[in-house]
């Protein structure tokens, strides 16, 4: 169990229970590296406090475009902002480790999403863009986020909820430009087979046996429900020598016009993380609807299991 990472939870989760208004915004939580980059720092803390030793940056739905284009910014200002989600992350890890009597190495992960995420009109949970855009213009988009998040220092880029196997090969081909970077790369499914694009998932990982810098491979925004069917599959490939990495949401389903629908499924984060460690799984948190006390029950079993042990 010590060889489990735990990863941190929903950001825009806790950021909506403080009363912040991010529903609905085409940079979602992403404004708030403009309009108040201290309720980020404080979330990535309470998710150190929790138990995370991987905290993931602010920049989901960030791009230098999506900044100009809703901020009124110039170019070399939204740049520096996306750069700002690296800087609070590693403030948070440094006020943490100042606090802390427990000297761990806490990562920090530079989020790249899918291009849907910027077009803000639902295609991210489909993917169904990459049906006319060719590898080369994926990577167009997704280069200049990772330049940015690169040169502000993360230790690895985590490139997530991916919907589609060819957005996944485009970011895979685009690490080589960034030899020195490691990052995980995670899909989001739509069922136990299928990414949301409509792959077969036991096929699409298979990009990582063109990358020797991806440190892990995964899913993350996906009900808990369908992650060990999932990782079942596509342990039958025996050409991936990989870490999974597995952040699911909470189980509830998101209405663009209705916001969180549906009830979360009743078996806690870490319940569900017995089951995935058995097939595998290394790094391990919550994505959307999970909250800091989710992540330290993850990290209270582990400890357990690892005393028992």
């Amino acid at each position: 169990m010590e060889d489990v990472k735990i990863l941190d939870g929903g950001l825009s989760t806790e950021l909506e229970a403080a009363g912040f208004l991010i529903q609905g915004d085409p940079l979602w939580s992403a404004r708030m590296l403009h309009t108040n980059p201290q309720a980020i720092k404080d979330i990535h803390l309470r998710f150190l406090q929790s138990g995370a030793e991987v905290i993931t940056t602010a920049t989901y739905q960030a791009s230098v475009e999506g900044f100009c284009r809703y901020l009124g910014l110039q170019t070399e200002e939204a740049a520096e902002l996306l750069q700002l989600g690296v800087k609070l992350a590693k403030e948070a890890a440094e006020e943490f480790s100042f606090q802390s009597s427990e000297k761990k190495r806490i990562l920090i992960a530079g989020s790249v999403g899918p291009y849907g995420a910027f077009l803000h009109d639902a295609s991210e949970y489909t993917g169904h863009y990459v049906d006319t855009m060719s590898l080369e213009e994926l990577k167009a988009w997704h280069r200049q986020q990772i330049r940015c998040l690169e040169s502000a220092g993360v230790d690895l880029i985590a490139m997530e909820t991916i919907p589609s196997q060819k957005e996944a090969e485009a970011l895979v081909e685009l690490l080589r430009e960034f030899p020195n970077t490691k990052a995980w790369l995670s899909y989001s499914c739509q069922d136990e087979q299928h990414t949301s694009h409509g792959e077969n998932f036991e096929e699409a990982v298979k990009v990582a046996t063109k990358s020797k810098q991806l440190v892990a491979l995964g899913l993350n925004c996906c009900p808990p429900n369908v992650v060990s069917p999932l990782l079942t599959s596509a342990n039958k490939n025996k050409c991936l020598d990989i870490e999974w990495i597995i952040y699911p949401n909470s189980g509830e389903v998101w209405d663009i016009h209705a916001g969180w629908k549906g009830c979360s499924i009743e078996r806690p984060l870490a319940v569900w993380a017995l089951e995935w460690i058995h097939l595998g799984a290394k790094w391990i948190g919550g994505c959307c609807r999970t909250t800091p006390s989710d992540i330290a029950d993850l990290q209270q079993m582990l400890r357990q299991k690892q005393a028992a042990n």
